[in-house]
């Protein structure tokens, strides 16, 4: 499927170590030579971005609506303020779990997340948060300490891009209401996002140069399959409960401004499933209605189906890790389509099992913080806060700290009440 690009690589990395070498050593004729490498490399990737494609998946609205297959649309017919509570503060409370577990060991091997288990006197996977971790005094996102994240120092959720997007997707829907658009959208990035990564950052710095919000995304975008817009999918899928197909269409114009086909994809799906979560007893009925929200034969359909097919199989995160290499050998750690199938089988392997779904999903490797985050979250909308072990809780202490633009602190219970309104909005 993907052409291989170590030779490329290995060129690149020789070409540079020869050029500074050379430099050194007085050569002439460097610059021209560098000149002539750098142009012949920028006519190629013009080239290949006027390359047709053979997979044309619609981004639209419409064209995607068109190529569902038939779905609830609705379970929710009437609003139950205390059961949507009760599961929300599951759901919440189960994305940060997951995330805080797997933000210190992001894209960590599953040996070297063994060996620090071994070293903390911990199981693998890990049944709690990590008891000490390397350089604890390093800040992530320029805010919260890694030891900040740890069991012993954990005071308040500390700060992560997962969970950042679920506090900004309150704000969207707090600032321009439930109908807001893909130029909202933007404006909020604008106004609350100091930075971003990969696809987001692509976005944002082309809105700062002026482009409309619909626009961005097309522009100098290689990352547009990547799961950045997955991991914005919960703030729909809370804001939407038992609404699998409205909670799509938010997802869809959060999506259209940073990502296209796949990416949009995978948080249609997830804020679908995220919205059946509030309905169901089973989780994995949750992932099936997710399904039907999406084009029925677009790449992430088919990845979830196979992971839905081949669960049965896979016993733990060894096995789910193999699997999912093999099945999408080459693809970025950080694409939609390989990390989804890793949430999908934390959740069939955990299934109700909160500790263990989180645990086996970290211990998979990957994108892990993401992983982990939504398949806390959909479990959680499932279980209910009644049962989350409070372990994984208990020291979050009503606060979450946030990298936000104005909004560095935000409280757990006034984010509860926060999304309530935003809910009951849609009964």
């Amino acid at each position: 499927m993907y052409i291989e690009m170590s030779k490329i690589k290995e060129l690149q990395e020789l070409l540079s170590l020869y050029v500074a070498l050379k430099a050194e050593r007085g050569a002439s004729g460097l610059n021209a030579i560098v000149d002539g490498v750098k142009k012949t490399l920028d006519a190629a990737l013009e080239e290949i971005k006027r390359l047709p494609e053979s997979i044309n998946a619609p981004d639209g609205l419409n064209e995607i609506k068109a190529l569902r297959p038939a779905g609830p649309r609705r379970i929710w017919q009437n609003f139950d303020a205390s059961v949507y509570r009760e599961r929300l503060a599951g759901a919440m409370l189960g994305r940060f779990a997951g995330c805080t577990l797997g933000a210190i060991v992001e894209f960590w091997s599953q040996e070297d997340m063994s060996k620090l288990a071994e070293a903390n006197q911990q199981p693998f996977p890990p049944v709690d948060y990590w008891n000490e971790i390397p350089f604890p005094w390093q800040l992530r996102y320029n805010k919260s300490r890694q030891d900040g994240y740890t069991r012993t120092r954990m005071n308040g959720v500390p700060v992560d891009d997962d969970i950042a997007y679920t506090l900004l997707g309150l704000l969207v829907l707090e600032d321009y209401g439930p109908d807001f658009t893909v130029a909202d959208v933007g404006r909020a990035w604008l106004k609350y996002l100091p930075y971003a990564c990969t696809a987001e950052n692509v976005a944002l710095n082309n809105l700062k140069r002026g482009i409309p919000a619909e626009s961005v995304a097309d522009i100098d975008n290689p990352f547009c399959a990547w799961i950045g817009a997955d991991i914005r999918s919960d703030p729909w899928g809370y804001a939407a409960p038992g609404l699998p197909e409205i909670a799509a269409e938010m997802a869809w114009r959060d999506a259209y401004i940073s990502h296209r086909q796949e990416g949009i994809y995978g948080e249609m799906y997830f804020s679908a499933a995220i919205a059946a979560a509030f309905t169901v007893n089973d989780p994995v009925e949750a992932l099936e209605i997710g399904l039907t929200e999406i084009p029925a034969e677009c790449a992430m359909a088919q990845a979830v189906k196979w992971a839905l097919n081949t669960a049965p199989g896979i016993a733990d995160y060894k096995a789910a890790r193999a699997a999912v290499d093999k099945k999408f050998k080459g693809m970025s750690r950080v694409h939609t389509l390989n990390n989804a199938c890793l949430t999908i089988f934390g959740i069939t392997i955990g299934k109700k099992d909160f500790t263990r779904v989180i645990g086996e999903t970290v211990a998979m490797g990957l994108d892990n913080d993401c992983t982990a985050a939504t398949a806390g979250s959909i479990v959680g909308a499932v279980i209910g806060l009644k049962n989350i072990p409070s372990h994984w809780h208990c020291n979050f202490n009503d606060t979450v700290h946030s990298y936000l633009i104005g909004h560095e602190r935000f409280g757990i219970n006034d984010m509860l009440d926060r999304f309530t309104v935003q809910a009951h909005r849609r009964f």
